[in-house]
């Protein structure tokens, strides 16, 4: 989606002010011994307080109102009964539609006291949608962000997950263009003037590769390493993006 109509501009800061509100109510349930799906229930009470939906569930069918990844699980975790212990490290990853427009983002929460190498990755990915964020801009391409990105990542020792990108957003949750993490040189695609998009580098402590799990949902990294993924909604504009999600 591509808009600089002022009630469109509104319709997705609603959605974005949705998903920040989730993520930060569910993200202070996170602890040891609560449940993903205890989690995920409190993020479907959030999102009816704001009057939005689960749009996994809505235009997937995903099996739960948020996505909860835990450690070397990087995207798409199902909720469920598994208990959070300390030590881990738990994505929460809250895409939601309300009236008509969609937003989405994603933090990575700490359960408890983390080795320093799981703090460092977290910090990392974090570091990198940051930069990426400042650097934004119409006319820039797709290449020239995921390079950001992935020099981000990688200065600080860590490495993107090549399969996973960001995308445009709006209307639905995945629409073009992809936002690769890296410096995809084929990819000549160029950001415009009130793109709506997201920028999510998700990142993984040794590997640069995934795998799907048996559950036909779950993407963890294929050596077992914890991943990281930080993400905003953004419109680009010349000058400083107008960041949905914050």
């Amino acid at each position: 989606m591509s808009t600089d109509d002022p009630a469109e501009i509104e319709g997705l800061q609603a959605a974005g002010k949705a998903v920040a509100a989730v993520l930060r109510e569910t993200r202070r349930h996170v602890r040891p011994g609560v449940t993903t799906q205890e989690l995920d229930e409190v993020a479907e009470r959030t999102m009816k307080r704001f009057g939005a939906r689960s749009a996994p569930r809505l235009v997937y069918d995903f099996p739960g109102a948020i996505c909860i990844s835990i450690d070397d699980e990087a995207v798409h975790g199902i909720p469920g009964p598994r208990r959070l212990r300390e030590g881990q490290l738990v994505k929460l990853d809250v895409t939601v539609e309300r009236d008509g427009f969609f937003a989405d983002a994603a933090v990575s929460v700490p359960v408890g006291r983390v080795k320093p190498g799981v703090s460092r990755l977290v910090a990392t990915a974090q570091s990198a949608l940051n930069e990426a964020l400042g650097a934004v801009r119409p006319g820039m391409t797709n290449a020239e962000l995921g390079g950001i990105v992935e020099a981000a990542v990688e200065r600080r020792g860590a490495r993107v997950l090549r399969e996973l990108t960001g995308h445009g957003i709006g209307r639905t949750i995945h629409e073009g263009p992809t936002v690769p993490n890296f410096a995809d040189h084929d990819d000549v695609e160029t950001l415009t003037e009130g793109l709506v998009m997201t920028i999510e580098p998700i990142i993984a402590q040794s590997t640069r590769s995934t795998v799907t799990e048996d559950d036909g949902w779950t993407i963890s990294t294929d050596d077992g390493s914890v991943s990281a993924h930080a993400e905003h909604t953004l419109v680009v504009r010349d000058g400083r993006p107008l960041i949905l999600t914050a």
